[in-house]
């Protein structure tokens, strides 16, 4: 089962994986870095430990290690006990869950693999605000997309914000890159997807017109600008979720929610 090890000073170098979290340069999960997973909360950490991302350590106090309880049973990797004092000085900031886990980052998917066996997946070009990527990942896991795919100029998913605004989904959801964006978008026509461009574009054709593809891989961009015209040339379609008059476009985690959803509706 989990080690139990208390750490009564913030400084113990045990504690580095969680150290300086807010730290724009120094933060354990940055890709260059340390090339860690850091997810926060119960729920989240239980996530990460049902996950292909196998954890190395957990930070927490004695409260959450109890309410986690058998869960940790087969867990054989130190749980760091503190109190919420020395996690915040660890930390740099007061955590109110109550709970860390890290683990490193193993390689990244093939987009192959991904492809497989999937019939709906969605395609962000310059999503770079981790709060959409996250929700995104909620969303597709609670509408059934099977991955994310990401183009040019995306965030990092795996960033602490992302993984804990996805509620951990982003560990479990796949995610690979499409190589060459967006000509890399014909690896996708060539697995049977049909290729649809979301757009507010009032020329547009509405999305339930246009989702007629067994396989379907629905593309989004970035708040405000959104895809690129060079990205909306590569794909089969431009579709547009019908809107009330003077408004002009969704939150782009909103959009993908209400495609994925039409997506299960005509299926």
């Amino acid at each position: 089962m989990v080690h139990v090890i208390d750490i009564d000073d913030s400084a113990d170098p045990r504690l580095d994986d969680f150290r300086d979290l807010n730290s724009s340069d120094r933060r354990p999960d940055l890709p260059d870095g340390k090339g860690l997973v850091i997810a926060e909360g119960v729920l989240v950490a239980e996530r990460l430990l049902s996950s292909r991302f196998a954890p190395i350590s957990l930070l927490g106090v004695d409260r959450r290690l109890t309410e986690m309880g058998s869960r940790l049973d087969d867990v054989d990797v130190p749980f760091y006990r503190a109190t919420a004092e020395v996690m915040a000085e660890a930390v740099g900031f007061h955590l109110n869950r109550g709970v860390l886990a890290a683990a490193h980052r193993p390689p990244e998917l093939d987009l192959a693999d991904v492809l497989k066996d999937a019939r709906t997946v969605v395609v962000l070009e310059g999503v770079n605000d981790h709060e959409n990527l996250g929700s995104m990942f909620r969303n597709a896991a609670g509408l059934g997309a099977d991955a994310v795919l990401f183009g040019a100029a995306c965030a990092d998913p795996l960033y602490r914000r992302a993984v804990r605004v996805s509620m951990g989904h982003v560990l479990r959801v796949p995610f690979a890159r499409v190589p060459d964006w967006p000509r890399g978008l014909k690896i996708l026509r060539d697995n049977g997807f049909q290729t649809i461009s979301l757009t507010p574009n009032p020329s547009a054709i509405p999305l339930a017109e246009a989702m007629t593809g067994e396989k379907v891989a629905l593309l989004l961009g970035a708040e405000g600008p959104g895809l690129t015209e060079h990205a909306m040339r590569a794909t089969d379609v431009r579709a547009r979720i019908p809107m009330a008059p003077g408004t002009d476009s969704l939150n782009v985690a909103t959009a993908a929610a209400m495609a994925f959803y039409e997506r299960v509706r005509l299926q």
